[in-house]
């Protein structure tokens, strides 16, 4: 008998730490992603960088941008690729006008902070932030230190 692959038990492909420090996320929307062949192939090999990614909208759609998804060697002979390609989410029209609503009167930002596996599909975790002040972000640092300092002081004294 032949051993079966062992399963991957995480299904993140990628995340954004950078949104999460720079900005005061408030609602997530699951949205799917349309992509190519190649592309789906560079993710299982995690070849790819959302770094500074935010979602575009446009015509009652949404767009990822700046996504760049590294083309693996074997894919690029074949197709004409373009790593950093804006690519369409798919939301329902609900979820549309939130977003437009939020970005266009409330001054929110809409950025990606997760890719991830669901079932075979590929989703996108896109959330509605709002820019944080430096003050901001010294204070949310200055908390996570003393979470991380009163677990150690509970630990110990165990």
């Amino acid at each position: 008998m032949s051993k079966k692959k062992p399963k991957n038990t995480s299904s993140t492909i990628a995340q954004n730490k950078k949104a999460r420090h720079d900005y005061s996320l408030t609602d997530k929307f699951e949205a799917g992603l349309v992509l190519h062949g190649w592309e789906v192939k560079s993710l299982r090999q995690g070849k790819i960088q959302i770094t500074d990614t935010y979602v575009f909208l446009k015509d009652g759609e949404a767009f990822l941008l700046g996504c760049n998804i590294t083309p693996l060697l074997s894919a690029s002979t074949h197709f004409v690729t373009d790593p950093t390609r804006t690519r369409k989410l798919l939301l329902h029209a609900k979820e549309l006008s939130k977003l437009q609503e939020a970005v266009q009167q409330k001054g929110y930002t809409c950025v990606c902070t997760a890719l991830y596996w669901k079932k075979h599909l590929v989703k996108a975790e896109i959330c509605l932030a709002k820019g944080k002040q430096d003050h901001d972000k010294r204070e949310t640092e200055k908390n996570r230190d003393w979470e991380r300092q009163k677990m150690r002081i509970v630990r110990d004294h165990n």
